[in-house]
């Protein structure tokens, strides 16, 4: 009998934004699957490495930062295949992933691969989103407000119409796309009413206006911009 496949949300970063049943899981796990830059570290096994028992088997998917989808697209299809040969040998994997799995996350392309041949549960986390909000004490959507999602390299001129017809907005994935956000932020007139968080939950966490964010953004940064007042008026 197959193994069972768990996609884990392990929320933004802080290990105790976990939920209990990501916990649980992680800790009993005995076949665990990550993602992890390239020759470096992964995120996402450090945010759940006190739950991971230490006689877990790891299967580590060194996936490339490029711009290039081929490169990271070979990385999964090999991490799906070593999953896969876990699964058809009986064993449960439990597969980690920074945030929320179907949400900007990395474990929807190994869902993509294996969901048609074996059984997937999909455990959500606690988004980015939700933890900058809550970083920077800022409410995003109340009553029928909306809440437009952006990802940051998105063309200069589609990021400017779609913030311009926004109520509130959140952009993504900042990284080196911070000097364009902030022009097109700039020429709608509305850095003031903008917040920069970057790393949102850790210890080196950074929240501040976006009027003196550093210059540069780490990949894990947001730009909330909230063109609203108080809701309750």
């Amino acid at each position: 009998m197959a193994g069972k496949l768990y996609g884990i949300g392990l929320g933004p970063g802080d290990p105790e934004l976990m939920t209990l049943r990501a916990h649980r899981l992680v800790s009993q796990a005995r076949v665990v699957a990550y993602p992890a830059l390239a020759g470096g570290a992964s995120f996402a096994r450090a945010i759940a490495a006190a739950a991971i028992p230490a006689d877990a088997r790891e299967i580590v998917m060194d996936v490339p930062m490029t711009v290039e989808r081929g490169p990271a697209q070979a990385a999964y299809d090999k991490g799906a295949a070593e999953i896969a040969q876990a699964l058809e040998a009986g064993e449960d994997v439990v597969c980690l992933c920074e945030g929320d799995p179907f949400f900007y996350g990395s474990f929807m392309y190994i869902f993509a691969r294996l969901a048609d041949r074996f059984e997937v549960e999909v455990v959500p986390g606690v988004t980015s989103i939700a933890a900058c909000a809550a970083r920077a004490g800022l409410p995003l959507a109340a009553r029928n407000e909306r809440l437009t999602v952006l990802p940051g390299p998105l063309p200069e001129a589609e990021l400017r119409a779609r913030i311009e017809g926004a109520e509130s907005v959140a952009i993504m994935k900042v990284g080196r796309h911070l000097a364009k956000i902030r022009g097109v932020i700039a020429a709608l007139g509305l850095t003031g009413k903008a917040t920069y968080v970057e790393r949102a939950s850790l210890p080196d966490e950074v929240v501040c206006p976006l009027a003196v964010a550093p210059d540069r953004a780490p990949y894990f940064s947001m730009i909330l911009l909230v063109k609203g007042g108080d809701p309750w008026l």
